[in-house]
């Protein structure tokens, strides 16, 4: 198998780069969707992500790769086999990259218990599917489109609640499902439902690069990886490595990022001036604000974060009339926070209260 094409080596496209790198630095944002044309390295870009992410340590000979330092999130097995020995053995793996077909069915995706021989025998059997696979790795889902509503709806639901429940006849399994969930889709070919949609924590849209020394660049490195592609890595090997470390520094730290109530005021303020519906992308903005700080090595996040955050989370939540423009920039989604917090927060409200998300005290990385 030939190596994998560098994710540092992919030329341009860096909004879609950071959406990814945030997921990767907190698997709990909740994914993103690539859309965009033929032949802009969307795949490239997520398979490319996974092969430079940090290994992990398991549960060794546990087939969904339990974190051991977690107790809360290990599957039924671990658990019995915990409550018989009182110790696991650990070892070590790298991050799974899982690819979806489009084909795929509910089983397919969320394992199956044997019925049969849990009556006749009296043994629980659960046969994995891809959720578990999947686990604390990436999950590739290209034509997420096509894909069936109901399916794209358990991905979603896993996504976000990090855990698998196989219930059948009374007999039920449990293993986490905690992984960074990608899906690509060319418009073209139709969209996804709005509630599908806004299930997606991050949005990229993609288009082919215009700029003509830029295309040489792509040609002239698709070139070199086709002629030797292990030669081609390891000329980027040392960028590979940094961004590698600078992920798994910014998921150490990701926990100990603190936001001040100005900045809730500021998320709150800017998606209400923009019309968005619900609450989840307040959430998501919050969430990838944090990645974003704990990605840069800080412990508290800032107007930048924020917009670099919104810039992401809103593309797919706003409602856009015919004459209005396609999207924000950052630095006018900066802007705009900087106005609404100078009109809606009081001064005394610029406290240093490290405040937390609700319930996030419960909430584990991966």
């Amino acid at each position: 198998m030939p190596a994998i094409f560098p994710f540092t080596a992919i030329v341009g496209q860096e909004r879609m780069k950071r959406a990814l790198i945030l997921n990767a630095v907190d698997t709990r944002i909740g994914g993103v969707l690539i859309r965009g044309e033929r032949g802009t390295a969307k795949s490239t870009a997520a398979r490319s992500l996974a092969a430079l992410l940090p290994h992990v340590k398991i549960v060794q000979d546990c087939r969904f790769g339990c974190d051991p330092d977690k107790s809360g999130t290990w599957c039924t097995e671990c658990k019995e086999r915990y409550a018989a020995a009182k110790k696991l053995p650990t070892a070590e793996r790298a991050t799974p990259f899982i690819n979806l077909p489009v084909s795929a069915t509910e089983d397919r995706v969320v394992g199956t218990l044997d019925i049969e021989k849990a009556i006749q025998k009296g043994e629980r059997h659960f046969e994995p599917g891809v959720l578990a696979s999947a686990n604390r790795g990436l999950l590739y889902i290209d034509e997420v489109n096509l894909l069936d509503d109901h399916v794209v709806d358990i991905l979603l639901d896993s996504a976000a609640m990090g855990v698998n429940t196989v219930e059948r006849e009374g007999i039920s399994f449990a293993h986490p499902a905690r992984f960074i969930l990608v899906g690509t889709m060319n418009p073209e070919e139709g969209d996804l439902r709005p509630q599908l949609l806004d299930r997606f924590a991050l949005s990229v849209d993609i288009v082919g690069i215009r700029d003509a020394r830029e295309r040489v660049t792509i040609m002239e490195r698709n070139l070199s990886y086709e002629k030797d592609a292990e030669a081609f890595r390891k000329l980027w090997l040392v960028k590979e490595d940094e961004l590698s470390q600078k992920i798994a520094r910014g998921r150490e730290l990701v926990d100990q990022v603190t936001h001040t109530s100005r900045d809730l005021l500021s998320i709150a303020a800017l998606t209400s001036s923009l019309n968005v519906d619900g609450h989840r992308a307040d959430l998501v903005i919050l969430k990838a604000a944090r990645a974003e700080a704990a990605f840069e090595g800080r412990t508290k996040i800032n107007d930048h974060d924020i917009a670099l955050a919104a810039e992401l989370a809103l593309p797919h939540r706003i409602k856009r009339t015919p004459f209005q423009q396609a999207e924000l920039t950052t630095e006018q989604l900066q802007e705009r926070i900087e106005q609404l917090a100078g009109q809606s927060v009081p001064e005394d409200s610029d406290d240093e209260s490290e405040s937390k998300q609700d319930g996030e005290g419960e909430e584990k990385k991966t």
